[in-house]
C-alpha cells in the first residue's frame, strides 16, 4: 500500500508543479489573497475527478485490450521526455518571473470562470491525470492507492500554492527561482520516463 500511495503523490507533486497558466493563476490570486479557497478546492477536486477517472478505467481497457498498456506506458514515456525537456529549456531560457497584478478586488464567478477554462480546456491536463496516471497506475499493485496518492499531492500543492503565494512572493520574484523549479520538475519528468522504459 505505501509504495503505491508514494509513487503516486510522487508523480502528482511532478506533474502538478510544472509551471503554467493554472498554477500562475493560482500563485497570483494567493498574492493577492483574493478567494483562494474557491481558487485552490476547484482545482483540487477538479484533479481529483480526472485522476480517478484515469485509474479506475484504465484497469479495466488494458485488461479488455492487452496491448492498449504497453502502448499507454511507452507513449506516457514519450511524453514524459518531451514534457521534462520542456522544463529544462524553459529552466536553461530563464527570464521569467511572477508578480502580484495590482488592481481592485474581482467577482467570485468571473474567477472560478476562468480556472475552470484554465483546467478543464487545457489538453495537457487530460495527457497527465486521464492518461499518464492513468496508464502508470496499472503498474502498481493497487492502482486505487496509487490514485489517492496523486489526489492527495493535488490538494496539498494548491492548497500550499494559494495560501503560501504571500511566503513565496519574494522568492518567485526572481528569475532563478523559476528556473531551479524548471529543472528540478525537468530531472524529475525524465526518471520517471526512464523507470516506465524499463518495467
Amino acid at each position: 500500500m505505501w509504495p503505491s500511495l508514494f509513487a503516486g503523490s510522487l508523480l502528482g507533486f511532478s506533474l502538478i508543479m510544472a509551471i503554467g497558466a493554472q498554477n500562475a493563476f493560482v500563485l497570483r490570486q494567493g498574492l493577492r489573497r483574493q478567494h483562494v479557497l474557491p481558487i485552490v478546492l476547484t482545482c483540487a477536486m477538479s484533479d481529483a475527478a480526472l485522476i480517478m477517472a484515469g485509474v479506475l478505467g484504465f484497469g479495466t481497457l488494458t485488461a479488455s485490450v492487452p496491448w492498449f498498456e504497453m502502448t499507454m506506458r511507452f507513449g506516457g514515456a514519450a511524453f514524459l521526455v518531451w514534457y521534462g525537456a520542456r522544463s529544462l529549456i524553459a529552466a536553461w531560457r530563464g527570464g521569467a518571473a511572477l508578480t502580484a497584478a495590482e488592481g481592485e478586488t474581482q467577482r467570485l464567478w468571473p474567477v472560478l470562470a476562468t480556472i475552470l477554462a484554465l483546467t478543464w480546456l487545457n489538453p495537457h491536463v487530460y495527457l497527465d491525470t486521464v492518461v499518464l496516471l492513468g496508464s502508470i497506475s496499472a503498474q502498481y499493485p493497487d492502482p486505487k492507492v496509487f490514485g489517492l496518492g496523486a489526489v492527495l499531492s493535488s490538494f496539498v500543492f494548491f492548497f500550499a500554492l494559494g495560501y503560501g503565494a504571500s511566503l513565496l512572493a519574494p522568492v518567485f520574484a526572481r528569475p532563478r527561482a523559476w528556473q531551479v523549479l524548471d529543472a528540478s520538475v525537468g530531472v524529475v519528468m525524465w526518471a520517471i520516463a526512464v523507470k516506465l522504459l524499463m518495467m
